[in-house]
């Protein structure tokens, strides 16, 4: 009884039965993921891990997944640290965290489905620039949506993951000591110099986390290129889904395959980021 009232261990103890569903949900979908891409023509084989691996489609389709999840990851992170860091007295109030975080109420696939209406070439901009005169006709408006850049794409996952970002840095900025920062500026540093050792210092491991955790989403998703992808380049999830669904059954196996790499990627890289974050933040405790 007196491990439960422990106030060091009790909050793990409470937080034990989500992290065992979690844990057992990614176990069961791993173990069901690897079995059925080892499993072809009623025999247990790694052929589809070779295969996959000298098919030049999934190897340009990983390439495009990676250049859409990191563009979009950036823009998000850089957009959400600006807003948070230059209207943090402002988001601080009920009103404009409302305001802010109005894009977190809508799913993925509506929120796709809105730059749709929004960039598309028939779309309401295009309309509004129609009959401002900005352009001669619908088709001059630049296609957006349904791209090979996946503009679409990256718009929707920005728009989308901006509020997150700031959601995350807010509680930092919180406990950021302004007494640094008035040292920085008593020995003559200007706002970059009070950002850069005051802040930055602070921020640096969460921030690596928030963009680990915004890439591995993106990384994964499947939804937002599936309404505003092409039919070549594809995002992964996307490629892996046609494989599954509408190849041949000598094809499902490379679907399971490709998303066992790709999940495989995701718990090592989180692994490794978290291992690393946690070290910086005990060497900052320590003032090293």
């Amino acid at each position: 009884m007196k491990l439960f009232r422990n106030k060091q261990v009790l909050p793990y103890l409470q937080l034990a039965p989500a992290f065992l569903l979690i844990a057992g949900l990614l176990a069961n979908g791993m173990i069901n993921g690897i079995t059925e891409s080892l499993h072809m023509e009623f025999s247990w084989s790694t052929e589809a891990y070779r295969a996959l691996f000298t098919e030049s489609l999934f190897w340009t389709s990983l390439w495009y997944t990676f250049l859409i999840t990191l563009i979009s990851t950036i823009l998000g992170l850089l957009i959400g640290l600006g807003i948070t860091h230059f209207l943090f007295s402002y988001l601080m109030k009920d009103r404009w965290k409302a305001v802010i975080w109005v894009p977190m109420l809508f799913p993925h696939f509506a929120a796709g489905y809105l730059i749709v209406l929004l960039f598309s070439d028939s779309g309401w901009i295009s309309g509004f620039s129609y009959h401002l005169g900005v352009i001669s006709q619908l088709g001059d408006f630049p296609n957006l949506v349904n791209d090979k850049k996946g503009v679409g794409i990256i718009l929707t996952y920005v728009w989308k993951e901006i509020p997150f970002v700031v959601l995350m840095l807010l509680p930092i900025y919180v406990q950021l000591d302004n007494r640094l920062k008035d040292v920085v500026r008593t020995l003559g540093g200007s706002k970059s110099n009070v950002f850069l050792t005051a802040q930055w210092p602070f921020l640096w491991p969460s921030i690596i986390e928030i963009a680990f955790i915004l890439f591995a989403f993106i990384f994964a998703a499947f939804e937002v290129p599936y309404l505003l992808g092409v039919t070549f380049p594809q995002m992964t999830p996307v490629l892996a889904y046609e494989w599954f669904f509408d190849g041949t059954w000598t094809q499902r196996p490379l679907a399971f395959a490709s998303m066992t790499v790709m999940t495989v990627t995701i718990v090592t890289l989180t692994i490794a980021v978290y291992s690393s974050s946690q070290k910086y933040r005990h060497r900052l405790m320590k003032g090293s």
